[in-house]
């Protein structure tokens, strides 16, 4: 994980419509960064539906939700479509980001090690200064917890 306290790293990544967006073009905002496995799966999707659930709050309080995975631009359009996802989806699949992160680490997956997204959230401030670091997170629960920080 990175650090509290220091600089978000910036990115560009496409969109789920292919349009390319940086973490500094939200300077000003708080900005909600996590980062999951896969488009589609049962924790992805939990994960993706309680924060749109939440969106409305999340937009009272002034901050926008990027979601980072490796998918494809059309993966994560379909993802979209499918949940009614209002928030913005990245793709990063040469995990460039995933890695600036610290997210894309070894895991055990049915005693096999295997590389793959450890489910994390930064919350990034106007600053584009990390004020909040979570891994392993829960997927059902971790909306509600950044709901909770903002």
């Amino acid at each position: 994980m990175l650090q509290i306290g220091t600089p978000a790293p910036d990115f560009c990544l496409p969109d789920q419509n292919g349009v390319s967006r940086r973490l500094s073009d939200y300077r000003g905002q708080r900005v909600i960064v996590y980062f999951y496995p896969k488009d589609m799966t049962a924790g992805c999707t939990s994960q993706a539906c309680g924060f749109r659930d939440l969106y409305p709050q999340i937009r009272e309080k002034g901050a926008v939700i990027l979601g980072i995975s490796a998918d494809t631009v059309e993966s994560h359009k379909k993802f979209e479509e499918k949940h009614g996802l209002p928030f913005i989806l990245l793709s990063d699949p040469e995990k460039t980001v995933l890695q600036a992160y610290d997210v894309w680490k070894e895991k055990n997956m049915y005693g096999r090690k295997v590389m793959g997204v450890v489910r994390s959230t930064y919350l990034v401030d106007e600053n584009g200064i990390i004020v909040s670091a979570l891994d392993k997170v829960k997927a059902k629960e971790n909306p509600q917890q950044m709901l909770s920080a903002l």
